[in-house]
């Protein structure tokens, strides 16, 4: 056998020994494509479902700022959602955690503009269906949760006061609304979350307005008040045993 036939056995014996790479990095590069193709795919979707989930906001949002805004109450759109902001003297009386009569109907309007959304009857309208099957493949369920936060001003409660704190204070207020909105709504108490932050959270921070005493004035009483967000996002199934 020549030189030149030998070389030439060594060649193709050397490109059948690494003819398996060539297979295998093609076989890699298509599992990448489908990859990449299949993220670019969910991505789409999951952007899709936040587009419904916010269109749905959208309405309860316009709904609730057509009906309810006043000079004492606001409504705003939010990336929490929607957030409802009302004077807490209008609410309360000082250093007290009872609602005031007064307020109850329009705690009621707020309960029933949120009772037939359709956000929170997304389950029972047909035109959903798909949108509530594409959360449920991925282990999801829409959740909605109504969420009331109360806050106070930075003044110390007196000594004779029912409760030890502000925390306390707004802590108890925030749950008062929420029962009363619940009962109001006959939304189930399940959809409710109430929390106070004291004066931690204020609107105006007093530190920064000055020792102008109406100047101060002012600024606690637009830090006294409570919060309602209406939210919803996609929460993961949990076993549970």
């Amino acid at each position: 056998m020549s030189a030149d036939s030998y070389g030439m056995s060594a060649e193709e014996a050397k490109a059948k020994s690494t003819a398996w790479a060539v297979t295998y990095a093609d076989l890699v590069t298509l599992l990448l494509t489908f990859f990449i193709l299949l993220l670019v795919i969910l991505n789409d979707a999951e952007k899709h479902i936040d587009r419904v989930i916010n269109m749905l906001l959208d309405e309860t949002y316009k709904e609730l700022k057509e009906n309810i805004e006043s000079s004492y109450v606001s409504v705003d759109r939010v990336t929490k959602g929607v957030k409802i902001t009302m004077a807490s003297g209008r609410l309360f009386k000082s250093m007290d955690d009872d609602v005031q009569p007064l307020v109850y109907p329009l705690l009621r309007q707020i309960g029933g503009i949120v009772r037939v959304s359709k956000l929170l009857n997304v389950y029972d309208d047909d035109r959903f269906a798909k949108l509530l099957s594409a959360i449920e493949k991925r282990g999801g369920f829409l959740n909605v949760e109504i969420r009331c936060e109360g806050h106070t001003d930075d003044l110390p409660l007196p000594k004779n006061a029912i409760y030890q704190s502000n925390w306390d204070l707004s802590t108890a207020r925030a749950l008062n609304i929420v029962k009363l909105l619940s009962d109001f709504s006959k939304i189930p108490e399940s959809k409710f979350s109430a929390m106070g932050y004291g004066e931690y959270r204020p609107v105006l921070p007093v530190s920064s307005i000055g020792k102008n005493s109406v100047d101060l004035r002012k600024a606690r009483a637009k830090n006294r008040r409570v919060e309602i967000y209406m939210d919803a996002f996609i929460r993961q199934n949990t076993l549970t045993n």
